[in-house]
């Protein structure tokens, strides 16, 4: 991967991939709320600054619940992303049953962009790729 870091905090690691033209973000440990939307509205920023219609969101280091933010998510920040630009998005579960019912619920609230969960890495870029 031929990655550049645009933003890293203790929540989420943000990279452009220039093989891919896409957003990678990579989240990290607990996340609150809080964190959620921080990170979130950073890789909206990004997203908007490396003008790209991709992004694989990495959840496989996530280790909480964070259902605060899932009617959120799916409902004002998926729209302003889909507003920015993007068209698919590959999101890797994270092995945390509390984390992927968090982002389950994300998904009932969300109708744009093209969103398919998966649990390996591997497979979520390759559909990536052929959008």
């Amino acid at each position: 991967m031929a990655l550049r870091l645009l933003h890293q905090d203790e929540h989420i690691s943000v990279y452009f991939d220039y093989a891919n033209d896409w957003l990678y973000a990579d989240w990290t440990g607990d996340q609150s709320g809080e964190s959620v939307r921080a990170g979130c509205g950073r890789m909206l920023e990004l997203l908007r600054q490396e003008q790209c219609h991709k992004v694989l969101n990495d959840n496989r280091r996530v280790t909480s619940m964070w259902l605060d933010a899932s009617e959120w998510g799916g409902k004002e920040w998926f729209p302003a992303m889909t507003e920015a630009g993007l068209q698919y998005f590959a999101w890797i579960y994270s092995p945390n049953v509390y984390s992927r019912l968090s982002t389950d619920l994300t998904l009932e609230h969300t109708t744009r962009p093209v969103v398919l969960t998966f649990d390996n890495p591997e497979t979520a870029a390759s559909w990536l790729r052929q959008m």
